[in-house]
């Protein structure tokens, strides 16, 4: 696992945050269709601990300081926080 693994698993995690807030989420508790939370849900809580893990992995391999893990798995909780995060920590 490197620092791309950690990249695309955190845009991928990223979207699915934002579908799952954006989209699934409005239909819910707007439109009454409450299935696409379900799916939505599970795809992006599989997608978090992936994440939670690859930065784990990387962190240890390269030497990031305690609190770049801590924030990488606090912007990983906010919508747009793994592109902030990719942009700000990531990318040199």
């Amino acid at each position: 696992m490197n620092k791309k693994h950690l990249i695309w698993i955190g845009r991928f995690e990223g979207l699915s945050l934002l579908l799952l807030m954006f989209i699934a989420m409005p239909l819910k508790y707007i439109m009454h269709e409450p299935e696409l939370v379900k799916h939505m849900g599970r795809a992006h809580g599989g997608l978090f601990l992936l994440y939670v893990t690859a930065a784990m992995i990387v962190s240890d391999r390269d030497h990031w300081p305690r609190r770049n893990l801590m924030l990488s798995w606090v912007f990983s909780c906010l919508p747009f926080g793994t592109f902030y995060f990719e942009r700000k920590h990531l990318k040199n």
